[in-house]
């Protein structure tokens, strides 16, 4: 009998870029392809996706890409992975929608082939047979995946809580969480991200109580922020409305896009008589408008960071606005929320958060139904997934108390390599992999070390030198500083007059023999000066050109 491998390529020591490889003989599915926002220090840094190198001289043995529902964190490297690879795509049929409307800019959307999945429909991907279940999460249309492999069953849980009020009224299934146990599971693969979370998740339905409350007390316009793939959400704020006499506008391209496709799909009801436009926004009575827009995580390009600081083109902030920001902060993005919230509050608008009022309530699992799920499955081996790696250590603590043995329990991080056979569970050697950066349009050609620039070009600015030479290779005039974020250099006459002689007397030295060694020699001892002077280090370039004679 052949190994059944499954190598994380993402979402295994961090929260985001989900990414799985499970490979049986010459047969390969990837489940998810999801993309992570940047910490602080990632400068100019979109995003970051998975690293497949692994992948590419695999990529033949690919029989498809599974999506467990339609966040960011799942699907946002889809369009990068899609130029390389040619497999079909399955999804439900929102998770469907939302990716085709991400897709369509991009140049292989008209060529993927997708196949609509729906829960309890059983399909077989050459040796592995998937069996979609119904998960509760924060979009519809979520699922998790029990696959059967000539090794044993292996249950994927996706995202999940459960939650037995939820929005779309579609509860767990428990039923299949039970035939799978019933029929034996060799592995669980079980969302992490609440590991550090006692108790239950709270219930979707608790945020109803909370949107009422601020839609009947704001005393002008309210303004939700959320994900524009958070499709309940828009349904809660749209029902909330409803109820206390606001109409809405949905505001930014994505959103509006994704509630298209949610309603056309009959996942969202948006009753006509509640839409209008921004114009509409900006016209109506403050008390009867709900404004819903992105920008959760303080993104300056989108809606919210826009209105923070005065820069959206249709609306601005008044003074008797409610701001509901109705998401936590993802780790790392902290910084950027809060200063956000700032200047909202600068601005005049009351501004509510969870840390005030149940706004927003997570998505995922805590602590008592991650131990509910371990119980309902009863895994022989258990692999914690999805969070960094404090969350997988902790659920995996929560594993062992549960009496699964710390010899079948798997904390890795993403790259490592895992196999099951007769034997048992191994871990073996760890695949290439790294974080892939995309900046623009680009993706993979920033690396360690043009961040490493970004950072000191943003601390300490640079410096750049024009030396004009003569004939003989000597200073032909005086040289030409140029800078950019190190000091105003008009107001530093002296500083300026002394690094022109010591770039003076570098060339001038006997030594120096070409065009590069008079630039590394300037670009050394001019460094070393403007430390000494200002223990500041910017980065320094020198150009060296052949000065023309004057007569």
């Amino acid at each position: 009998m052949k190994t059944l491998r499954i190598i994380p390529l993402g979402g295994l020591g961090e929260v985001g870029k989900n990414m799985m490889v499970m490979e049986y003989g010459e047969n390969a599915i990837i489940i998810d392809a999801g993309l992570m926002f940047p910490e602080s220090d990632m400068l100019g840094v979109d995003f970051i996706i998975p690293d497949w190198k692994y992948l590419r001289d695999k990529f033949d043995t690919v029989r498809a890409i599974i999506i467990t529902h339609g966040h960011e964190d799942h699907i946002g490297a889809l369009g990068h992975l899609m130029q390389e690879l040619k497999a079909p795509i399955y999804a439900t049929p929102l998770t469907q929608g939302l990716i085709t409307s991400k897709l369509r800019s991009k140049k292989a959307a008209g060529e993927i082939e997708f196949r609509t999945i729906k829960p309890r429909e059983k399909l077989q991907v050459g040796p592995f047979g998937i069996e979609p279940f119904h998960v509760c999460h924060s979009i519809p249309d979520g699922v998790g995946l029990g696959i059967t492999t000539p090794v044993g069953l292996v249950v994927h849980s996706g995202d999940f809580k459960f939650d037995h009020t939820p929005v779309s009224g579609q509860p767990p299934d428990f039923a299949q969480l039970a035939k799978f146990a019933g029929r034996g599971v060799l592995v669980l693969l079980a969302d992490s991200t609440n590991s550090d979370k006692p108790g239950w998740t709270r219930s979707e339905a608790v945020i109803d109580g909370a949107l009422d409350q601020v839609f009947r007390q704001a005393p002008g316009r309210v303004m939700v922020a959320s994900f524009a793939s958070l499709i309940s959400r828009i349904q809660q704020v749209i029902n909330a409305a409803q109820r206390n006499g606001r109409k809405v506008a949905l505001v930014g391209r994505t959103m509006v896009d994704n509630a298209r496709i949610a309603e056309q799909l009959g996942y969202l009801t948006y009753p006509g008589e509640l839409r209008i436009t921004v114009n509409d926004a900006n016209r109506l009575p403050p008390r009867e408008v709900v404004v819903m827009t992105t920008g959760t995580q303080g993104e300056p390009l989108a809606g919210l960071g826009r209105l923070a600081v005065n820069r959206h083109r249709s609306l601005s902030i008044r003074k008797d606005d409610t701001v509901v920001i109705s998401a936590h902060p993802i780790p790392g993005n902290e910084e950027m929320v809060f200063r956000t919230i700032n200047y909202l509050f600068q601005r005049g608008a009351n501004v509510i958060y969870d840390a005030i009022a149940p706004v927003h309530v997570s998505g995922h699992a805590s602590r008592e139904e991650q131990k509910l799920l371990i119980n309902l499955l009863r895994p022989k081996f258990f692999v914690p997934i999805h969070g960094e790696l404090r969350h997988l250590k902790l659920h995996s603590q929560l594993a062992q108390e549960l009496g699964i043995p710390a010899e079948n329990i798997a904390v890795v991080e993403n790259g490592y390599t895992l196999s099951f056979d007769q034997k048992g569970m191994t871990v073996g050697r760890r695949v290439p992999g790294r974080y892939v950066f995309v900046d623009g349009a680009v993706a993979g050609d920033i690396g360690p070390s043009v961040l490493k620039d970004r950072e000191t070009l943003s601390k300490d600015g640079f410096v750049l030198v024009v030396v004009p030479v003569d004939n003989y290779g000597r200073i032909a005039s005086p040289p030409e500083l140029i800078s950019r974020g190190f000091i105003f250099l008009k107001d530093a006459d002296w500083l300026v007059e002394a690094a022109q002689e010591v770039v003076t007397r570098v060339v001038n030295r006997d030594d120096l023999a070409g065009a590069g060694e008079i630039r590394g020699a300037v670009v050394s001892e001019l460094s070393k000066f403007l430390y000494a002077e200002t223990r500041r280090r910017p980065m320094v370039f020198a150009v060296v050109t052949r000065a023309f004679p004057t007569h």
